[in-house]
């Protein structure tokens, strides 16, 4: 598993995919607003010194960032700024990782990643076959070298030596860059960062730095990452740890400046950029890099960027059509404004941008709810079991009519899914099963499992006739989970309706995002206590998270209700195929291979049903140039030195 599979199931399970740092959170729509004309907008305070600048760009941010301090779990907003500070060292986009002050992306390919083959003995650490951390020792399964799946694994005698695979990986920096101050930055200086990370002081997970056997300097622009024996990572190309200023912190104590006190250890970077000032509450200051690697291209083009703090979508939208802002950033949440965007964008007030995210609203099956642990006994209070033939959520999932949540609830930017996998995605299967609305399909699948309608009466639910695990008579009646958020509310409202035309009975249950992600066994999620829940779930890194299905991340009583299987899918031919796409590198053929059969798998078990892809919004002034939003970019403002005013960009 890697690094960035890990850090979602921990985040995701410990604070309820709550965090920002974890994961994309989640958005919280605000109820549509009039449009709102630029002579009735509320006034902003002027920030300081910024008017007295030939240019100047101002960004207005959702939140306040709550650290600059890049190993500080910074929020969404803080994300944006530090994205101007630190450029890089590697973007994420769909289509794969870019190198920005890397001379490239290390793979096989080109000779800075080698995988090869190294002798392991009794008390050496390892990572095993489940890909845990292991001291090797009598009955430990490991992997043995070339071998990716369970099949071939093999338990250690305790005595002789067996070769297993470890992955080295060479990066190497651009020649000639520097830090805002002027020094020379180093590899040293990613060692360093590396060091700090590892720190106990020091906030974040520790999973890639537990499987890391050595990072270090080898000459002044080339760091080499090795990897524990039996750790064969996926996303080792992203395992290069972003530069600190070892000049100005290497004296200081992790603990410090994991204070995140921008007075005393303000933060210094390589990018357009530089910090300036933070007044708490109003705006940060920012000012061009005289140091910047593409200084001699022209950029960045602004020589001051303002960040302003705003409270809400519709005081941000009011800022910009009053000139107070030139770009709402997406921590504004502004996919609950899609309709007014659109208005004020055909009437040419604004300019809309927007893109799909790796976060995937989706319904999940309560296949195996908790109170099965103990056997199945409908008798004494266990629910029946109708979610359990694969018939009865096929025919489901072809009563639900995604296609008019996406065109009216999302105004048609977004897809609808067919997999955990993004259409867009390169890993993306064409081949797998589809599912879109279709009554008389839905039907058919229905009768196929054993429901039947007694009266001939589409308005009411159907009946169990010779369903398996379910009494005779019993109604197709479910209970639908969901947060009260208004987004929410339209797209279920939809789809309660659209099953409602197969027969199926829905009766729509709202509760907080807090009572929704609570842990487990109290919570309906991760205590499996639902029959259908809408949710959302994001992906970190661009790997695609077959891992959500695993039979070993279901959340129960053992595992202290830890896991994203909420479902209590379980399918032993999707473990192996997904368990063997974690532990295969991009590289190899069989990569593209095994996540095209887990896909095909999970299409056709349908533990979940993909409902939609959650959209990211960003709104500027109509003659902005160079914004473009990727899904799987971490900083939406991956490119602002780019960003410029020209009235050929107006549309």
């Amino acid at each position: 598993m890697s690094r960035n599979t890990h850090f979602l199931l921990s985040c995701a399970l410990v604070l309820g995919l709550l965090f920002s740092s974890c994961s994309l959170p989640e958005t919280q729509t605000a109820e549509p607003v009039p449009v709102i004309p630029a002579a009735v907008t509320p006034s902003l305070e002027p920030v300081p010194t910024a008017t007295a600048l030939p240019r100047t760009l101002t960004v207005c941010l959702g939140q306040e960032p709550n650290s600059l301090y890049p190993f500080g779990t910074p929020n969404m907003a803080a994300r944006s700024v530090l994205g101007a500070i630190y450029d890089g060292p590697i973007d994420t986009f769909t289509n794969g990782y870019q190198a920005v002050i890397l001379e490239n992306i290390p793979s096989l390919e080109n000779g800075d990643a080698q995988l090869a083959a190294v002798t392991v003995k009794r008390g050496d650490s390892v990572v095993d076959a489940d890909g845990n951390l292991s001291v090797l020792d009598l009955g430990v399964t490991v992997l043995p070298s070339g071998c990716t799946e369970a099949a071939c694994a093999v338990k250690y005698n305790g005595a002789n030596t067996l070769q297993m695979d470890q992955l080295v990986v060479t990066y190497r920096l651009l020649p000639g860059l520097t830090w805002s101050d002027g020094e020379t930055l180093t590899s040293a200086d990613s060692a360093f960062a590396f060091k700090l990370a590892s720190d106990v002081a020091t906030p974040g997970s520790k999973y890639l730095i537990d499987r890391t056997q050595a990072y270090e300097a080898v000459d002044e622009r080339t760091v080499q990452w090795w990897g524990l024996p039996g750790f064969v990572d996926p996303t080792y190309a992203d395992n290069f740890w972003p530069p600190f200023p070892k000049h100005l912190w290497g004296e200081v104590s992790a603990a410090e400046l994991a204070l995140g006190n921008v007075k005393t250890h303000p933060p210094v970077g390589w990018g357009p950029y530089v910090f300036k000032d933070w007044s708490a509450g109003e705006y940060i200051r920012l000012e061009k890099n005289p140091y910047y690697f593409r200084a001699a291209e022209g950029l960045p083009k602004f020589e001051t960027l303002i960040y302003r703090f705003i409270k809400d979508a519709p005081t941000g939208i009011s800022a910009l059509i009053a000139g107070q802002c030139d770009l709402l950033d997406t921590s504004l949440r502004l996919d609950g404004q899609i309709d007014l965007l659109t208005e004020l964008e055909r009437n040419e007030q604004v300019k809309l941008v927007t893109s799909t995210t790796p976060l995937i609203e989706r319904l999940d099956f309560g296949i195996l709810p908790a109170s099965y642990d103990d056997g199945y006994a409908p008798g004494i209070g266990d629910r029946q079991d109708i979610f359990g033939d694969v018939r009865t959520r096929q025919g489901i999932a072809y009563c639900l009519d995604r296609q008019t949540v996406v065109n009216t609830v999302l105004g048609g930017l977004s897809q609808v899914p067919d997999t955990f996998v993004s259409p867009s995605h390169p890993l993306f299967n064409p081949q797998t099963a589809i599912y879109p609305f279709d009554v008389n399909k839905g039907l058919e699948l229905l009768k196929q499992a054993g429901w039947v309608d007694p009266d001939n009466n589409p308005a009411t639910p159907l009946v169990a006739a010779n369903v398996n695990n379910v009494a005779l008579g019993i109604p197709l009646v479910v209970n639908y989970l969901t947060t009260s958020a208004l987004q929410r509310r339209q797209a279920s409202e939809i789809l309660s309706k659209s099953l409602g035309q197969c027969g199926i009975g829905v009766n729509l249950e709202y509760v907080s995002q807090d009572e929704l992600y609570a842990p487990g066994p109290a919570g309906p999620l991760f205590g499996r206590s639902f029959d259908l829940a809408e949710y959302a779930i994001g992906n970190v890194g661009t790997e695609p998270p077959c891992a959500w299905f695993l039979s070993d991340q279901i959340p129960a009583r053992p595992n202290q209700w830890i896991g994203l299987n909420i479902s209590g899918y379980s399918n032993t031919d999707y473990d192996a195929t997904c368990q063997k796409a974690l532990k295969t590198l991009p590289d190899d053929a069989n990569y593209q291979d095994a996540y095209a059969q887990a896909q095909s798998i999970f299409a056709n078990d349908l533990p979940s049903v993909p409902l939609y892809m959650r959209i990211k919004a960003a709104a500027t002034r109509r003659d902005l140039c160079n914004l473009t939003l990727d899904a799987f970019a971490i900083n939406d403002l991956w490119n602002i030195e780019e960003l410029d005013y020209n009235p050929s960009c107006k549309k």
